[in-house]
């Protein structure tokens, strides 16, 4: 599948779905222009790579989606305006790893787990294909985050628990955030952020949202 695009998946096709992120509050320049940049169409199933740059989540197998444009540029936007450093972060499930390609351009060094080894070894080899060489990935249970490579000044989790799990926050750098969706059937996106180097944490809701559930255990 071709990095550029053509048609469908053209550069224009991505600046349009810019703007409309624009349109939708969106405002970090940098963000924006990472969206306009990052050809979406490459981390989905060839039969659906017409659809890439629809606001709309996507299947990509093993009961998994592809985040919609609006969330990750959101999400990313939160994380930069809100972390004091991003030269350590982590994501808590890397999916088709288009998040991650994302967070790849905005951070110093990723750190990527994923519970689904084949959804993790494809967002790999896409990773690879762009060039990035600061991510670094482990097939795991995202719950636990992944302790010997934190503190983390952010961690982003691409899937929802009921309740935030205490090895996420646990993982934070004295004033790093967290952004997570947290909920059930009803889920909001939420702003965790470390009180210095103590053990208090302030929260603050950001929107509804609807993400896939944080399950345990690992696939392989």
């Amino acid at each position: 599948m071709q990095l550029q695009g053509v048609g469908m998946t053209s550069q224009r096709t991505r600046q349009r779905l810019a703007q409309r992120l624009m349109d939708q509050g969106v405002s970090n320049i940098a963000v924006l222009d990472i969206m306009s940049a990052t050809p979406r169409h490459i981390f989905l199933d060839e039969a659906l790579s017409h659809r890439a740059y629809e606001d709309t989540a996507l299947p990509i197998g093993y009961g998994q989606t592809l985040s919609q444009p609006y969330i990750v540029a959101r999400m990313t936007e939160i994380l930069i305006g809100a972390s004091s450093s991003l030269d350590c972060v982590l994501e808590v499930g890397t999916g088709s790893g288009y998040q991650t390609a994302v967070l790849a351009q905005v951070v110093k060094k990723l750190y990527s787990v994923e519970r689904i080894k084949p959804l993790q070894d494809k967002a790999r080899e896409r990773i690879r294909r762009l060039g990035f060489r600061n991510v670094e990935f482990k097939h795991a249970d995202g719950g636990f985050g992944w302790a010997e490579k934190g503190p983390f000044n952010a961690i982003l989790s691409a899937a929802a628990p009921r309740i935030v799990p205490e090895e996420l926050k646990a993982q934070l750098a004295p004033n790093g955030v967290l952004v997570i969706p947290v909920g059930g059937d009803r889920q909001e996106l939420q702003l965790i952020v470390r009180k210095g180097d103590t053990d208090k944490f302030m929260t603050q809701v950001i929107e509804p949202v609807k993400f896939v559930p944080l399950l345990a255990g690992v696939t392989r």
